[in-house]
């Protein structure tokens, strides 16, 4: 299988948070794999989850929109 990506990732178990807004609770996920530019993130359901938002990733706040999405995946690129 050829790799698109432009920069690898790595795949990791880390706890993350999608931030929607500052006053609206966090959505816990897990991040399964990550690169400087992306990562891949865990949740029980993607339904509700928007194409822009941010994300917590070991306490650091990026902001992310989707480039793909699963029942239960989001593929982001951090912007």
């Amino acid at each position: 299988m050829n790799e698109k990506r432009s920069a690898p990732r790595r795949r990791v178990l880390k706890s993350a948070f999608i931030i929607l807004s500052d006053k609206a609770p966090k959505v816990e996920c897990i991040a399964r794999n990550i690169s400087d530019i992306g990562a891949a993130l865990e949740m029980s359901t993607t339904y509700g989850v928007p194409t822009n938002f941010d994300a917590s990733i070991d306490g650091v706040r990026r902001h992310c929109r989707v480039v793909w999405r699963s029942d239960t995946r989001l593929g982001v690129m951090f912007e």
